[in-house]
């Protein structure tokens, strides 16, 4: 037997620690620990309630905009209001244009090189200038030593399949990738004042009334990355993932999806947003409706003084670093549970609930895919690492075609003199409110006790710490540490197989203190031992 751990593991955003027992060359036991420490539930104490939505967005600078919806979604829900039909198309616009940004970043830039062979690409034969243009580029940085982004990585590596034909187009695709987040961020920026970090849709719907001007520099923006997902995103997917087929059969988790929903409709109900609520429960593709009174949040293997498990309305933040310690504690991130039961969030359980509640869009998708890849009859293949991969295509898809319907919409009301945006309220003086909705990575919460005009708590729970959730009181692992379990390792020194698990979640870490001197502004690192 050995172990393993990778600390950190890279291409995400944040810092995640993996520690694996392997035997027999497959995974045995596994453990996964968040190794910064959050605290914004901290920060926000006795704030003014409207300072969330500014705060908890520097939570994470890939997906702050979805903690900006939240926030404001937990304020309407204390002072009971909704925004006027051109505020929620201005906020739908903004979280999709997000949403295209990382769904892209993620698989060009974080995931693909799990399974692209880089330097393979110097051996494909092409008659294409373009690959070629781009093959002497990556032929130039290797016999520079000068790898950049692509250095440090397990090259060669016995468990990369493709040929060196389709690893120099996923390099090519790579380079054009870039160019297509950043036009996806520009869209953002153009209705939310700048990306990252918005500013435009607060409680209340949006400061922002867009113009004829706004959608002409939107519009032709969207359609190309509309196309651009369409003939390249989907297609790379598609030609990658036969060859590595093994993987709907490895990192399957708890098999239980949670989604609050995204992207609102007129009614504002979460059963009917483009991508609704719902719950599934061991991969049986049969659909229930969520409650979040059910969630709790167990401290029993966090670096939290002890206390039992406790709903995020009531819950509290106490940290207390000890040392990292499997078998007792060894990770900031705490283990929240639906009922008692750890749910993987993320694109693969917002497309799994819609599928299971008969979304047209998601079954043609879903369907049409699984016919490609000759397993039309077994759904259930979603349920693993190749699943997660395909579900934030398709998903990617689904969501270009809807902003470019939500654009007719705004189109229409400008002509037609509708230009409101945003409902007045008046800040209660006590209060309590919840703001569910979906981040990129998944199910996003917020909550919060409004006391005396201020805020008396506050508490969130994020995508990743549903996925990197570690064992509760009970003994129960988080989906990532589920996922791990029965992975192969040919080589325990390079272990290329973990990072494909890890990555296929898109973990993301990015949730700490800092700390800064108000004199000087300077910012102070500080080693905890």
């Amino acid at each position: 037997m050995s172990r393993i751990i990778i600390d950190p593991i890279t291409r995400i955003e944040g810092h995640l620690a993996i520690e694996v027992e392997v035997e027999g060359g497959k995974v045995k036991d596994a453990w996964a620990s968040g190794t910064l420490f959050r605290g914004f539930e901290i920060v926000l104490k006795d704030r003014d309630p409207r300072d969330a939505y500014h705060i908890t967005q520097r939570i994470c600078g890939v997906c702050p905009t979805s903690h900006s919806h939240a926030a404001a979604l937990c304020l309407e829900s204390a002072v009971g209001i909704h925004p006027p039909e051109m505020g929620r198309l201005v906020r739908n616009m903004v979280e999709g244009a997000q949403f295209l940004h990382s769904h892209i970043l993620w698989f060009y830039h974080l995931a693909a090189l799990d399974f692209v062979d880089v330097v393979s690409a110097l051996k494909a034969e092409t008659k294409e200038h373009y690959l070629k243009d781009v093959q002497a580029r990556v032929r130039r940085s290797v016999e520079g030593g000068q790898l950049g982004p692509f250095a440090n990585a397990y090259w060669g590596h016995p468990a990369y399949k493709l040929p060196p034909e389709l690893n120099l187009l996923a390099v090519a695709h790579y380079l054009e990738a870039l160019d297509k987040q950043a036009q996806a961020s520009h869209i953002s920026a153009i209705f939310g004042g700048r990306m990252p970090m918005t500013m435009t849709t607060p409680a209340g719907g949006s400061v922002h009334i867009p113009t004829l001007d706004d959608m002409a520099n939107l519009i032709p923006r969207l359609e190309e990355i509309r196309h651009w997902v369409d003939h390249v995103y989907i297609p790379d997917v598609l030609a990658i993932a036969p060859y590595y087929l093994d993987y709907a059969g490895i990192g399957a988790g708890s098999r239980n999806f949670l989604a609050w929903g995204v992207f609102d409709a007129p009614s504002f109900d979460s059963k009917n947003r483009l991508l609704p609520s719902g719950i599934v429960m061991d991969c049986s593709f049969k659909a229930q409706e969520v409650d979040q009174k059910t969630v709790t949040e167990d401290v029993a293997h966090g670096w939290y003084k002890n206390g039992p498990p406790e709903h995020p309305s009531t819950g509290v933040t106490e940290p207390e670093f000890t040392t990292w310690d499997v078998e007792k504690k060894y990770t900031w991130a705490k283990a929240p549970r639906y009922g008692d039961r750890p749910m993987e969030t993320g694109a693969l359980a917002r497309m799994v609930v819609a599928y299971s509640k008969g979304n047209p869009s998601a079954k043609k998708l879903i369907d049409q895919t699984l016919g490609q890849l000759g397993v039309a009859d077994k759904p259930e293949v979603l349920c693993s690492v190749v699943g997660r991969i395909a579900a934030r295509a398709l998903e990617t898809k689904i969501i270009a075609d809807a902003m470019v319907e939500w654009s007719n919409e705004i189109m229409e009301n400008l002509k037609a003199g509708k230009k409101e945006t945003f409902t007045p309220y008046e800040l209660p003086q006590k209060a309590q409110g919840v703001g569910l909705w979906e981040a990129p990575r998944g199910a996003l919460g917020h909550w919060n006790q409004i006391e005396r005009g201020r805020l008396a708590n506050y508490q969130v729970i994020t995508p990743t710490c549903w996925n990197i959730s570690p064992r509760d009181a009970k003994g129960v692992k988080g989906p990532i540490e589920q996922a791990l379990i029965g992975t192969p390792v040919a080589d325990p020194k390079r272990p290329l197989e973990l990072l494909r698990v890890a990555h296929s979640f898109d973990p993301c870490l990015a949730c700490t203190v800092h700390v800064i001197d108000p004199e000087s502004n300077a910012v102070y690192k500080v080693r905890v031992s």
